[in-house]
């Protein structure tokens, strides 16, 4: 149980491989709201994608539509007993929808929870530090409700579109300035001055955008900048393929940046008002740094500095 946040799936994703590790012969379902069911669709092991519609639901709880959608959704989540049930959720949200599964459902206890009131619909209760990156701690509780060791880097093995339809013939960057919380934007002229930056070097970059405030935040840094591409609206999966294949991804703390780092592409995640150790991009390897975080802008001089060093590192063929 994982519904959302994209950055908070992509991090728990790893914890797929870790299970088939322990148990290979293991099915492995997954709740996940309906917007990010591309997203674990990308990890060709997951059995089940069981989409779920809470945020959608929530316009209007009490309506016809609704209520028979909750009630097919119910049916599809009991359709079978589960050995274990894995609440990642670590909110109410996550808490009702694991009760309403079959099987031993295992969460977080109150002191590593961040909404202690979610452990009244556990079975089954694990210390995990709270202060673990996120991508650990959903490790460590799976790995405490099935009874093995965590082992190795975590690893993910998402299988991303061949090409998108925005995607540019020659080398490209991609840009992910936007994100649902104004505190995590970057400032529009550090934007335009690191598009400015890889002018210099011939590259061209993408800015893509989900919603029409986006859009047009994205026209407004491109402007007058001949390198800077705002592509049609691409689909979760033609996102995946635009990370996978740029040359490096510069984005603000947000799923994108992490699925970015997440499928091995050079990564700079530009944090300002969130702390980089408990969610960046940095804890998956060597190939994405973490700037700036809790109330530190990061300045355009640390970003090139850190988008020259994961290339270096990090070269794309």
């Amino acid at each position: 149980m994982r519904p959302s946040s994209l950055g908070d799936i992509v991090h728990a994703l790893p914890l797929v491989g870790d299970v088939l590790a322990h148990a290979p012969g293991a099915a492995i379902d997954w709740v996940a709201e309906e917007a990010f069911v591309p997203l674990v669709a990308l990890d060709r092991r997951v059995r089940r994608v069981i989409p779920v519609a809470f945020r959608r639901w929530r316009d209007a709880p009490f309506a016809s539509a609704t209520r028979r959608a909750f009630s097919e959704f119910r049916h599809e989540l009991r359709r079978e007993r589960y050995d274990v049930v894995l609440d990642l959720q670590e909110q109410v949200k996550g808490a009702l929808i694991a009760r309403m599964a079959s099987g031993v459902r295992h969460g977080l206890d109150r002191r590593s929870i961040r909404e202690p009131i979610a452990t009244l619909f556990d079975d089954v209760h694990h210390r995990i530090d709270r202060n673990l990156h996120f991508l650990d701690k959903a490790r460590s509780l799976a790995a405490a409700a099935l009874g093995y060791a965590v082992e190795g880097p975590p690893r993910w093995q998402l299988t991303p579109p061949a090409s998108a339809s925005a995607m540019p013939p020659g080398p490209y960057a991609l840009a992910l300035h936007a994100t649902s919380r104004r505190d995590k934007l970057w400032p529009e002229d550090r934007w335009r001055a690191l598009l400015g930056h890889f002018a210099q070097a011939g590259i061209a970059v993408l800015l893509p955008w989900g919603n029409g405030d986006e859009r047009t935040r994205s026209e407004r840094i491109a402007q007058g900048a001949r390198n800077a591409v705002v592509p049609p609206a691409q689909s979760l999966p033609e996102m995946a393929a635009l990370a996978r294949h740029a040359l490096v991804v510069v984005g603000v703390d947000t799923g994108l940046t992490h699925l970015a780092a997440a499928l091995g592409t050079p990564t700079v995640a530009l944090f300002t008002a969130t702390d980089a150790a408990l969610a960046g991009v940095a804890r998956v390897g060597a190939h994405a740094r973490d700037v700036g975080g809790n109330g530190r802008i990061p300045a355009l001089d640390d970003a090139i500095a850190a988008v020259a060093a994961v290339t270096r590192d990090t070269p794309r063929c």
